[in-house]
């Protein structure tokens, strides 16, 4: 074997190591998501937690999330990539650690929020390492990285459901995240990582923040200002001074809007999210009634689709030699919409297959919206590429989750006040005991902590007017998908006017 022929098959094996250690890292981040989403009901019953104050939990897994990578994107090329991985193991450990010893809400919270800061930190590193380790196939190799959410997904889907199964304590449930944790930690550590390509092709650090300009910086910092603000209390006026004042000196210093098509998709990131992260997030709570009534739990159509996506994801090339970036989103999106609704309205072994559809429709849309602004902003190097996955995790965590909750609650509200009036019954009056407060206003709860010490009749009527409620929320959440789909296709003939999509490159 030659010289130069050793030197590639090092490189090789180095890329090899690098893209499979950012691979388990999304594994990882999976494995915290569905157990946390499989355990919320025991949480619920335990530390007598309303859906919002759920929806609050599933919240807190995306905008610190946010905050983190777009810390790191700033600093990354002067920090390096390495040290940003080995924050992100330190605070997925913690994370698990919190949660273990969980006694109530808050720590619950905490520990959410921890281990949504190692994901910030860690997805900081493997989106722009992908794209510089594959410069000439950007979308089809961030697809396939993102086909780690998915497999990550059903592996745990299938471990949690077992675990549960056995009756298996839910602490030792959540000790089972450590084991991608320590493998993606012990795959990278010693790996030298690769130059970002806006770093070597010489664009400054000035030109980069020129992309994102103060539009994008508006949206960002507006996002995570109104999230901070409702967790420490803002008034209203407080968040508008402080996103003047930061948007405000981040312009005086860049001096440029940013470019507006970069606006658009990240504007176009929270109803992505919201319709993929946030769904999940709720997926197996509001399937559990029907999945029910066949004897499954309602986890199997999270997993279900969870091992369509994994495998179609792995197998991105071939899709995109059939179509183009713009192409596929706008077909993925149609696709999911209607996905979504055949959900809330299928019963028996029709859900499978409304869930198929559903995980067709989803599957590139994360990795190729990725794809797109690598393609198309590679001067924005790490901050625009993370920007982008910044404003999907806030518009879940602060929109999305808490939305979808919020629906869930409201619905039942109303329909209990219905219900006793067509049967003159006091359900309301006996289980809907406090008024609560969410970023959408005041709203009233079921008080699920005397849920157990009522009688047949009474838990009868929760369980039919909940299945209503969950069902709603699936219906309204695919109105998303649809909007997405005539974004995409104005986009297309936006392109086809300038003579096609064609990627950027920067040499």
């Amino acid at each position: 074997m030659s010289a130069n022929q050793q030197i590639t098959n090092t490189n090789d094996n180095v890329k090899s190591s690098l893209f499979w250690g950012c691979f388990i890292v999304l594994v990882a981040s999976a494995f915290g998501f569905v157990f946390r989403a499989f355990l919320m009901p025991t949480w619920a019953m335990m530390f007598d937690l309303s859906k919002t104050q759920q929806g609050e939990i599933f919240g807190v897994s995306f905008w610190p999330f946010a905050l983190s990578i777009v810390g790191f994107s700033l600093i990354i090329d002067k920090i390096g990539y390495k040290k940003s991985m080995i924050f992100a193991f330190l605070c997925h450990l913690l994370s698990i650690g919190l949660t273990i010893f969980a006694t109530g809400y808050w720590m619950l919270y905490v520990g959410t929020f921890f281990f949504a800061l190692g994901n910030g930190a860690a997805e900081a590193v493997i989106n722009p390492v992908v794209a510089s380790l594959y410069p000439k196939e950007k979308t089809k190799w961030l697809n396939i990285l993102h086909a780690g959410w998915p497999i990550g997904i059903a592996i745990s889907g299938l471990l949690g459901i077992g675990l549960i199964a056995l009756e298996i304590n839910w602490r030792i449930i959540i000790g089972f995240i450590l084991i991608p944790a320590v493998a993606y930690g012990a795959l990278i550590i010693k790996q030298t990582f690769p130059v970002n390509e806006r770093v070597k092709a010489g664009v400054g650090y000035l030109e980069m923040l020129k992309e994102v300009g103060v539009l994008g910086a508006l949206i960002i910092v507006s996002l995570c200002i109104f999230e901070l603000g409702n967790l420490f209390d803002w008034t209203y006026q407080v968040n508008c001074v402080l996103i003047i004042i930061i948007v405000a000196v981040f312009g005086f210093y860049v001096r440029a809007w940013g470019k507006g098509l970069f606006v658009l998709l990240l504007l176009a990131m929270v109803p992505l999210a919201t319709m993929e992260l946030g769904t999940d997030s709720w997926i197996t709570d509001l399937m559990t009634p029907e999945m029910g009534k066949m004897g499954f739990q309602g986890g199997w159509v999270l997993v279900f689709s969870a091992v369509i996506m994994g495998i179609l994801r792995m197998y991105s090339g071939a899709v995109m030699k059939i179509f183009t970036p713009l192409s596929l989103l706008a077909v993925s999106a149609l696709i999911a919409a209607v996905g979504l609704q055949l959900l809330s309205i299928s019963s028996g072994i029709y859900i499978l297959l409304a869930a198929v559809l559903y995980a067709l429709g989803k599957t590139f849309l994360w990795g190729t919206m990725l794809g797109v602004v690598s393609e198309r902003f590679p001067k924005g190097g790490a901050l625009a590429l993370n920007i982008t996955s910044a404003v999907g995790q806030l518009g879940v965590g602060i929109i999305g989750a808490v939305f979808l909750g919020y629906i869930q609650d409201s619905n039942i509200d109303k329909q209990l006040i219905a219900y006793d009036k067509a049967n003159h019954t006091q359900y309301h009056e006996k289980l809907v005991t406090e008024t609560k407060t969410s970023i959408f206003g005041e709203y009233q709860s079921i008080d699920y902590s005397t849920i157990n010490d009522q009688d047949a009749s009474t838990k009868q009527v929760v369980s039919e007017v909940e299945n209503q409620a969950k069902k709603s929320a699936l219906s309204t959440v695919s109105i998303l998908p649809v909007g997405l789909f005539i974004f995409f296709i104005l986009l297309i003939f936006y392109f086809n006017r300038k003579g096609g999509y064609k990627p950027i490159e920067i040499t």
